[in-house]
């Protein structure tokens, strides 16, 4: 076993019984260190006591709706969340990320999506960690580099030109690689809170950085489309 995994601890917030139970088991044959709440007052105490490295947060609680948890969390914590849900609706997913969770699994779901989710959120966060006291590494995947402290963007060794927005777009998105961001989120980030909700200028702007740096842009290698929600960026190397 990783011993690396046994130092993270998660607080599982859920109020299913056998969503809980299945969860519990997944993590512990992986190591993790498990707290379960079954609602969302007892999750709240439990975060601020416990301070784990990453929460699991069904919405449908009997107490607090999970929207109002993120929110409560958000105003003091900076911890992942990845929401649990049976919701599909896109407009809750956005709704929840645009809150502050880092990722969103829709039940049912498998334990190799779930381990996953949890080992890119975990890594995520260690590397917000270490940039916030180091120089920020350059982001690599594949083909593409992207060297922060200069503003280079490479494509197999070649400068990529890239438009001030374009850049600041692209980067928002290295910096936060696997973690899907909304459009209401980067739109805020790149024209500020008062913008037009219509994100047409985000969707050109993702377009023109496509043909840029994808060999074929309607199959994307580095910049991903979660429909009706945002984009995800590949996780860098």
């Amino acid at each position: 076993m990783n011993n690396n995994l046994s130092k993270n601890s998660i607080l599982l917030i859920e109020d299913e019984e056998n969503i809980r139970s299945f969860i519990l088991t997944a993590l512990k044959n992986q190591s993790y260190r498990i707290t379960t709440a079954g609602c969302g007052e007892e999750g709240l105490h439990l975060s601020a006591s416990l301070c784990p490295d990453l929460i699991l947060l069904d919405l449908g609680l009997p107490d607090l709706d999970g929207m109002e948890v993120i929110r409560k969390l958000r105003s003091w914590s900076a911890v992942p969340i990845i929401v649990i849900s049976a919701r599909t609706n896109e407009h809750e997913k956005a709704r929840a990320l645009d809150l502050g969770a880092d990722d969103y699994i829709t039940k049912p779901f498998g334990t190799v999506e779930l381990l996953a989710r949890i080992r890119t959120s975990l890594r995520h966060s260690r590397q917000m960690q270490d940039m916030a006291s180091t120089e920020p590494r350059p982001y690599h995947c594949k083909d593409l580099t992207i060297h922060f402290e200069n503003h280079v963007v490479t494509l197999r060794g070649e400068n990529i030109h890239l438009t001030q927005i374009e850049y600041k777009l692209l980067t928002l998105l290295a910096r936060n690689s696997g973690k899907v961001l909304t459009y209401t989120w980067l739109m805020e980030k790149i024209w500020g809170p008062y913008t037009d909700n219509n994100n047409q200028i985000l969707r050109v702007n993702m377009a023109n950085i496509r043909r840029k740096i994808e060999k074929n842009p309607a199959t994307p290698e580095y910049v991903f489309t979660e429909i009706g929600i945002g984009y995800r960026m590949a996780e860098g190397d």
